[in-house]
């Protein structure tokens, strides 16, 4: 790393900018902070900060509250990554990423003819992987937590046994159509969420007690609890009813990593990121690196010439990610790589300087929500974690266990089924993210820890798929480049370009009138679409303050003490 390192303190960014409202605030705290999607889950992380627990206590709370609270990505049948920073220690990334059962193959999603099934790898019993989320929360919890496993659990199991007023959000979720076909299909789905056949009410209360039974074997067993036994014994009864592979074996022998984080510079900045099997570290790093030369300020925010710079390099990065990327435990990843002054100066030459690029012209280099949710938290210490989690899409398969009462995700789409063929984020894969049994699909998670001058700056990280990094780069550079203050960056207007397919999606109100005929005129193709993310942030403020805020997209919370 060419940027100082080092994990002593704080330091104090910018509240405001010149072109954003400068009353547009955060919330902010003295002691901890909490920021999730989910207002329940919020409060049970800020009450475990002021117990006494820390950052990695509150996590595991927030983590097991999530799975009841947000059932549409909150989840303990499914996987995902934390980024975190404990005191002087180096940064630390866990992996409880789902894996592929040993049964799985790699045209398991094929037919005679070698092509996909159309919905196998996203609504079958085949799409579950098996879920690493259970395993990931606990090890938190067990290698850096304060307070004992039953203190952390306690929350969950209170709101799933006595449960809580649904809220207009996820009444709205469970009134759409598509999420009334996906979760009427099984009826230990339907009884929970469509009793009487009819979707619960904002308002009404959702109980859940077979998954409060669930919490509560794996509060007095710990991963034993979940992985082995009566809730095992569910689980894989379920899959074999409904046509799925897992078996005890793939439940009993799964193990979350630690791993080495991806770590990467940019300006005066560090950011600690996730390396592979999540893709989002790297392309991120590709991203940034690709448009560190360019001075954006001058070129004004969201120009057409500044929105053209990411746009390119968000074109070459995605193609290089979707080919390069997938298990380290199965391919070499060639990270580093990827980011080296000699290739990033080679791909720097093909982003051009006029008009749009083309996408069916650009490979790889040469060498040699969408549901996920994302939360933070600091605590009066300043460790520092950062979670994305997920069930793949909006409640995953659709699938509650019978009896057991947690949904499952459809993460084996994750793979490439066939290689060039994209999955429902319409990402193309390669020969690198193809199915192998127990291997783990690549991701785009993109938990982030951000220092400045050695210090540490800020936390981000959302949902989306493909999105999820995207928009961390802009919620980045509008911290980073453009002055504002985390709400601000979190809220500004944001667009997304992923190589395949050739679009940039953008939201209402992300470019002015003149840089929309302008991009039109580079030949850019645009699609408007209502949201790009949902993020999530924590920042150091002057004289020691925390600021947090969940986006406004959602209806999630930002809560300190």
């Amino acid at each position: 790393m060419n940027c100082k390192r080092s994990f002593l303190g704080f330091i104090v960014l910018s509240s405001f900018s010149s072109f954003c409202f400068a009353d547009f605030k955060p919330v902010y705290a003295k002691h901890g902070m909490v920021v999730s999607a989910e207002d329940h889950a919020t409060r049970v992380g800020v009450d475990i900060l002021e117990r006494g627990g820390n950052a990695f206590d509150a996590a595991t709370a927030v983590g097991f509250a999530l799975a009841v609270t947000y059932p549409s990505a909150g989840n303990i049948g499914g996987g995902g990554f934390m980024i975190a920073l404990r005191g002087k220690e180096e940064p630390i990334f866990l992996d409880f990423r789902e894996k592929a059962p040993q049964a799985a193959a790699r045209d398991m999603f094929l037919d005679a003819d070698g092509n996909v099934i159309d919905g196998l790898s996203l609504r079958s019993m085949l799409a579950v992987g098996v879920p690493g989320t259970v395993d990931g929360l606990l090890r938190i919890q067990e290698d850096y937590g304060k307070l004992s496993r039953r203190e952390v659990m306690e929350p969950a199991i209170r709101l799933a046994e006595e449960g809580f007023p649904v809220s207009f959000s996820l009444a709205g979720s469970l009134q759409g159509k598509k999420t009334q076909e996906l979760l009427t299909r099984f009826d230990s789905t339907r009884t929970i969420f469509y009793p009487d056949d009819q979707p619960l009410a904002a308002g009404s209360i959702l109980l859940q007690a077979d998954l409060a039974k669930t919490l509560r074997l794996i509060r007095e067993k710990g991963a034993q609890g979940f992985y082995e036994g009566e809730t095992a014994d569910r689980f894989v009864q379920f899959m074999k009813k409904q046509g799925g592979i897992i078996t005890q074996d793939d439940l009993k022998n799964y193990k979350s990593i630690y791993r080495t984080p991806f770590i990467f510079c940019y300006k005066n900045y560090e950011l600690i990121t996730p390396a592979a099997p999540s893709s989002g570290g790297v392309t991120l790093a590709q991203i940034l690196k690709l448009i560190e030369p360019f001075p954006l300020q001058t070129m004004g925010y969201h120009s057409a010439n500044a929105i053209q710079k990411i746009i390119e390099a968000e074109r070459l990065a995605f193609a290089d990610r979707n080919y390069f990327l997938g298990d380290p435990d199965f391919v070499h990843v060639p990270d580093r790589e990827l980011i080296s002054p000699r290739y990033i100066e080679s791909r720097r030459k093909r982003m051009p300087k006029a008009n749009a690029g083309k996408s069916d012209k650009v490979n790889h280099g040469s060498m040699e929500s969408p549901e996920t949710t994302h939360y933070c938290v600091v605590d009066q210490d300043r460790n520092v974690v950062a979670i994305t989690y997920t069930l793949n899409g909006s409640y995953g398969v659709g699938a509650v266990v019978e009896g057991a009462g947690f949904l499952l995700n459809n993460e084996m789409d994750d793979f490439s089924a066939k290689p060039g063929a994209p999955n429902m984020f319409g990402l193309t894969g390669a020969e690198a993210n193809a199915v192998a049994p127990g291997k783990r699909m690549l991701s785009s998670m993109t938990p982030t820890i951000v220092l400045k001058d050695g210090l540490f700056a800020f936390t981000i990280g959302s949902p989306g798929g493909a999105t999820i990094i995207t928009t961390n780069v802009q919620v980045f550079l509008n911290i980073a480049e453009f002055g504002m203050n985390i709400r601000e960056a979190i809220d500004a207007r944001r667009f997304h370009h992923q190589w395949l397919p050739d679009m940039v999606d953008y939201e209402p109100f992300a470019f002015s009138p003149d840089t929309f005929e302008k991009l039109i005129r580079k030949g850019y193709p645009l699609k408007r679409t209502n949201s790009i993310g949902l993020a999530e942030g924590i920042q150091a403020m002057k004289g020691g303050l925390l600021a947090g805020y969940s986006d406004g997209r959602g209806t999630g919370s930002a809560r300190g003490y």
